[in-house]
């Protein structure tokens, strides 16, 4: 029997890289598709790669030739526009088409926890969420309109070592070992699931090419549920200083950074925790392995070995300057 050919469109990123590396080890037959451009992840010897821009459909067809797949995945799909170029151009040649969804597409703020993939999808506030429940939305009618073989994940909060899973990035780690104080929303206390990708991996990849999951949904999350003080205190450990907190409401914050506060309002802001029976159903080895605790120790790693890494953005630190100055009890 043939290896299951899987397509990843993306394929570099901080959720997806984990996902090509275990689909290889798991005997996938990978082909990635994207610009090339990144070579923070490098993609395993195995994997057969294609360059194109997504966006342009004439580009995709030419580099894909007459491929077809057992599976698709889609990492960069943002808006119905996107979704509907892949339901033209793999209609007929995959299997399986899954589309990377969001968890800031469930209910928000969530009526009842924890979150289930029945939970309703309506997210007022953020206008990221409202395309992706637009995305899904058009590939649940072309399923039921046409048989388009549609799989929807739904990711929470996915990180790897190069990503600070906090607003301001590397911002905050950078003024916590200066001694300055750092913004954390609301009163620290809410509740927020936040998934190392190669726990995102685990349930991700036993979907693929799996005939059961046409047609479901389901989010792929950690178990572990923190408050927004730990996780920054986590952090804190890890760079071996502690944690200066300065509560902030975050209708504060948006009032002074509505891109800050369109992410908070929209999703952070709620206590998010998620019930994963359901992809525990189809993916029975989905055990997440890595707490936070441990991702924060290879977040301040990765940055610490190269100074180039520790990138400062001035414009949100000013922000947090003066959030600190006008809410410092």
């Amino acid at each position: 029997m043939s290896a299951p050919t899987v397509l990843f469109i993306g394929g570099s990123g901080v959720i997806s890289s984990a996902s090509v590396r275990l689909a290889v080890e798991r005997g996938y037959d990978v082909t990635v598709l994207n610009r090339g451009s990144s070579t923070t992840r490098p993609l395993p010897a195995e994997v057969r790669s294609l360059r194109a821009d997504v966006r342009d459909p004439g580009s995709v067809r030419e580099v894909l030739g007459g491929s077809d797949f057992d599976a698709v995945v889609d990492w960069v799909a943002f808006t119905p526009g996107h979704v509907q170029q892949d339901v033209d151009l793999f209609t007929g040649r995959t299997g399986q088409y899954v589309f990377i969804s969001s968890a800031s597409a469930y209910q928000t703020p969530p009526a009842r926890s924890p979150v289930l993939e029945s939970t309703p999808l309506r997210n007022p506030f953020w206008g990221y969420s409202q395309d992706k429940i637009a995305c899904e939305d058009l590939l649940v009618a072309a399923y039921r309109d046409s048989g388009f073989p549609a799989t929807i994940v739904r990711p929470s909060h996915t990180y790897d070592q190069t990503s600070v899973p906090l607003d301001g990035g590397w911002n905050v780690v950078e003024r916590m070992r200066a001694g300055k104080e750092v913004v954390v929303h609301g009163d620290g206390t809410s509740l927020w699931t936040i998934t190392h990708t190669d726990d995102f991996a685990l349930g991700l990849v036993p979907l693929l090419a799996n005939p059961r999951v046409v047609g479901d949904s389901f989010h792929i999350t950690s178990d572990e549920a923190l408050t927004w003080d730990h996780i920054t205190q986590s952090l804190a450990r890890a760079a071996g200083v502690e944690a200066k907190i300065v509560h902030v409401p975050s209708d504060a914050i948006a009032a002074v950074d509505p891109g800050w506060g369109a992410g908070l309002l929209g999703d952070k802001a709620h206590s998010m925790v998620f019930d994963n029976a359901k992809i525990r159903s189809v993916a029975p080895g989905f055990v997440p392995r890595t707490t936070f605790e441990q991702g924060a120790r290879e977040i301040v790693a990765w940055h610490d070995a190269d100074p180039a890494r520790r990138q400062v953005d001035a414009r949100m630190d000013a922000v947090m300057d003066d959030l600190v100055e006008r809410f410092r009890v």
